[in-house]
């Protein structure tokens, strides 16, 4: 986790989460996205009336990818991408 975490500090927010809330065009955008990157980023709005805590969690469960943290309105997903090509992050255990 603290890997990703620090890989993290490089990327940039690529999720919005505003008011609508988390929609299937949201959860769409992140699977895209995680399949992609592996690592994304996203933030919540303040129009938005939920927690980035609770949006991360939602996205989780929907992608089935892993929370790596929550901190201030920003949070950062991270799952292994499928396809093995696609592959850009070898985690340390």
């Amino acid at each position: 986790r603290a890997q990703l975490r620090g890989l993290a500090n490089t990327i940039d927010t690529i999720i919005h989460v505003g008011k609508d809330g988390i929609g299937e065009n949201l959860i769409k955008q992140a699977d895209d996205a995680l399949e992609a990157r592996e690592l994304i980023k996203g933030k919540v709005l303040e129009s938005a009336m939920l927690t980035p805590r609770t949006v991360s969690e939602a996205l989780c469960e929907a992608t089935g990818a892993d929370a790596v943290q929550c901190i201030g309105s920003k949070f950062v997903v991270y799952r292994q991408s499928s396809d093995e090509d696609k592959r850009r992050i070898v985690l340390v255990k």
